[in-house]
């Protein structure tokens, strides 16, 4: 079994700081990672920044600095999301860097032998806040269909023979109904391609920032043939050996983008692997949009959420949290801090932080500040409770692979409300009084719970599973997927707990 696991982010373009949407792709992607990484798999994930591009270049001279000066400040503020949010990524790629420079031209140069880049002339509408090309069709009152404003390019241009990848590309759609999803976008993505492509631009003339063309400094490489290959660029594409460290990496086991780009993802970098002989990514999974409370994100309303400012505000774990939690991953969902406090009061303070809270202060308090001993038998009521997080472990695992967050996160709190309901029907506080042991086999069942509660949510909300398996006394090779099994040590030692979520 390969056990190999590859999972990327886009590349940030970094003509702007760092949103919520940047925050929020990231984020399913650390907490697939940290998945996998639990459930034994050798995981590569990837992040980093989209540097080139006219975008960027007209960016840096309205700040009067040179590309170059503006993209090393810029890329620092994404380096910055990710300590902020605790991302657990391995590698972060810029396109500036010279691995991926080379990777570019490596790919240009396969493309040019392989027969599938010709020299000619583009004319036609282009928008550079999209840094896409648009046919007459597209173009609405004027527009690209994202709104920006287009402008109408003449220039010499090197041309992808796009056009001769149509049929593969659908019968690959088809042979490969999951390559695309949800199934939203590859219906529009199929849509699209059965609609006829036309050979695609793949230089540019008329601004300097950007990879040069192998051969012909005259020209610079259209910046999404350049952005997408920075997924083949941190797998050591470039390789000078025998390419074997490419091939223990590639294919990508996902992609994970915006909706907005699922175009470039789905049909131009399929269509470039092909052409270059290369393996498929395995999976592109397209998220929707966040709206701040009802309205439409955007830097002329102002309503930007800054990533850095509501973690500031409302805490870590808490956004983490509340991100994966209140909308079914793939759709678009909106940002309300009511409903943000709603769910930090109500899933984290009321139900998991009050149940760790109770639990423990019962043990310090009746147990001597021990861990009781494991039981010699448990009755039904208390296995149904231990094994409801360990029974589903293969059902945890398919969703995380489904992307379905929320479910996962819904199922937890589940048997968070079912040991809350142990609590209060078992009462260990009247046991203490006329069944001691029974009392120590009910506080062991409702530790050996939060055990497993907190390993399986390690991905979601670390700071938090980490106190709670550090104030059990864990050991940190027994918080693996497998350690789920194995139940809590006896007279381990337990203190007086923190509040783990103030209410808000």
């Amino acid at each position: 079994m390969n056990n190999n696991f590859y999972v990327t982010t886009p590349i940030y373009y970094v003509n702007d700081i760092p949103h919520i949407g940047h925050a929020y792709t990231t984020l399913a992607c650390d907490i697939i990672a940290r998945f996998k990484r639990l459930d034994g798999f050798n995981v590569f994930f990837l992040t980093g920044t989209d540097e080139h591009g006219q975008k960027v270049e007209l960016a840096a001279k309205n700040k009067k600095v040179k590309p170059i000066e503006f993209v090393n400040e810029v890329s620092l503020n994404f380096k910055d999301l990710l300590k902020c949010m605790q991302f657990s990524n391995d590698d972060f790629i810029r396109t500036t860097d010279e691995r991926h420079i080379e990777s570019c031209q490596k790919l240009w140069n396969k493309l040019l032998e392989n027969g599938h880049i010709y020299l000619g002339k583009y004319s036609g509408w282009y928008s550079v806040r999209d840094e896409a090309f648009f046919s007459e069709s597209e173009i609405v009152d004027g527009k690209a269909p994202s709104g920006s404003p287009v402008e109408w390019v003449e220039e010499p241009s090197y041309f992808f023979n796009l056009k001769k990848w149509e049929s593969k590309l659908i019968d690959f759609y088809e042979k490969n109904p999951n390559f695309i999803c949800p199934a939203s976008r590859r219906n529009e993505v199929v849509s699209f391609v059965k609609g006829g492509l036309l050979d695609l631009s793949v230089s540019r003339t008329s601004f300097s920032w950007g990879i040069k063309v192998p051969n012909d400094n005259n020209h610079i490489m259209y910046v999404w043939l350049d952005a997408l290959t920075n997924y083949i660029s941190a797998a050591n594409y470039t390789d000078k050996v025998d390419g074997r460290a490419f091939l223990e990496t590639w294919p990508a086991d996902l992609h994970m983008v915006g909706k907005d780009i699922i175009r470039f993802h789905a049909v131009y970098w399929p269509a470039f692997l092909m052409a270059a002989d290369l393996p498929l990514p395995k999976k592109i999974f397209a998220h929707g949009w966040w709206t701040n409370e009802g309205q439409k994100i955007s830097k002329s309303l102002g309503n930007v959420i800054d990533p850095f400012d509501i973690v500031e505000k409302f805490g870590l774990d808490q956004v983490r949290y509340f991100l994966m939690r209140e909308v079914p991953f793939g759709n678009d969902g909106d940002f309300s801090i009511s409903q943000l406090i709603n769910r930090v009061n109500s899933d984290l303070s009321n139900s998991f932080g009050n149940l760790f809270q109770r639990v423990v202060s019962m043990v310090v308090k009746n147990c001597n500040g021990k861990v009781p001993e494991k039981p010699n038998s448990f009755l039904d009521e208390d296995l149904k409770l231990i094994n409801s997080i360990k029974n589903s472990l293969n059902e945890y695992r398919e969703l995380i692979d489904l992307q379905r967050f929320d479910q996962v996160l819904k199922h937890i709190w589940l048997v968070i409300g079912n040991a809350n309901k142990y609590v209060d029907i078992q009462a260990p506080w009247s046991l203490k009084k006329n069944d001691f042991k029974r009392m120590e086999v009910v506080l062991f069942t409702l530790l050996e719970t939060l055990k497993q509660i907190a390993i399986i949510l390690q991905p979601f909300i670390p700071s938090t599973s980490e106190y709670i398996l550090n104030h059990l006394s864990i050991p940190n090779d027994f918080r693996q997927l497998k350690s789920i099994n194995i139940l809590i040590s006896g007279n381990n030692d337990i203190s007086v707990p923190s509040i783990l979520f103030p209410r808000i």
